[in-house]
């Protein structure tokens, strides 16, 4: 919509796009069946996509400006991609930006000080034009010389959707993606798991966050975590995320289960656990234990145990 209202006005236009390991995007690059890249098409406006991974990650770990409702440093992670927006206007010399931004509609980054907070810290002091809410907000520099008109510009204020919709609609635009967010950041499942990898791997990788994505996960010390893939496609996923020093679990052959990776540091103890676990989601038939293979990834060394499930109630002592 902001990039209509623009177009409108004769204005040249750009669009970025950047993504992270905590995007919840689609392949085709947006939000349930949004897509992005089919919509500015269609407006004439060319899409490059910015990859985040490593600064979002340092974003997440010591965030200046604190999380949200869940581990979502939204305030900083608006600072970044403003930051990589005007080192990018910079050099293709654009002469200012504009987001879809509405005043109040987010209740941690699109407060009016917040909003003023995150352009002076990304360096686009009064070089941020927000269409929708234009005129809730002071002039901008581009208003003021008149290189867009300020009058043609919207005052949505708040958090409702209604205004936005029927604007939509007027305009022609209906593939547009869901209202709520599309971050993990604000979800608490994946925030559990966010928290335990913090508290016990303060130095996390971006190996370290795409495995949250996956399987079960369990904590059996403050030195060891099991992950048990789901289904077939987890398990392959979990494979091609092992690392050297990891732990291989799987079932012997002829039984149907999961795959298991052991991260962190495995006694015997430890090992006998998670067997148990992954004896837990096996297809046993009427067996009542399972020969679970563990191979060490580092040494190539092989070994297994015959190993009962474990028991709900101990189980679910050690979910993440």
């Amino acid at each position: 919509m902001a990039a209509h209202l623009a177009k409108q006005q004769g204005l040249k236009l750009e669009a970025l796009k950047f993504v992270s390991p905590f995007c919840m995007c689609n392949k085709k690059g947006g939000c349930s069946n949004h897509d992005s890249p089919s919509t500015l098409k269609s407006l004439g406006i060319e899409l490059k996509t910015i990859d985040n991974t490593n600064e979002m990650l340092e974003c997440v770990r010591k965030p200046k400006h604190g999380y949200g409702s869940g581990l979502n440093p939204c305030i900083d992670c608006r600072i970044l991609m403003l930051k990589k927006t005007k080192e990018y206007m910079l050099k293709i010399e654009a002469s200012f930006v504009i987001t879809g931004e509405v005043l109040g509609q987010r209740p941690m980054s699109q407060r009016r000080h917040i909003l003023q907070l995150v352009e002076k810290e990304s360096g686009l002091d009064g070089l941020i034009v927000r269409p929708l809410c234009a005129q809730s907000l002071e002039e901008t520099i581009p208003e003021k010389k008149n290189w867009i008109d300020r009058g043609r510009l919207l005052n949505i204020v708040g958090r409702g959707r209604k205004e936005q919709i029927a604007i939509a609609k007027k305009l022609g635009i209906n593939d547009y993606p869901c209202p709520a967010g599309g971050c993990l950041l604000t979800d608490p499942n994946f925030c559990r798991r966010l928290k335990d990898l913090m508290n016990y791997k303060p130095d996390f990788s971006l190996n370290d966050i795409l495995l949250l994505k996956l399987g079960r996960h369990f904590r059996l010390n403050q030195d060891s975590r099991l992950i048990v893939g789901r289904n077939e496609k987890e398990n392959n996923a979990l494979l091609k995320l092992v690392k050297d020093d990891d732990l291989m679990i799987t079932p012997e052959e002829t039984i149907a289960g999961p795959t298991a990776l052991g991260i962190g540091r495995f006694n015997t103890q430890q090992r006998q656990l998670a067997c148990s676990i992954v004896s837990r989601y096996c297809d046993k038939g009427v067996a009542s234990r399972v020969r679970i293979d563990i191979e060490d990834r580092r040494t190539r060394k092989k070994e297994y145990f015959d190993s009962p499930p474990i028991s709900s109630e101990s189980l679910s002592s050690l979910i993440i």
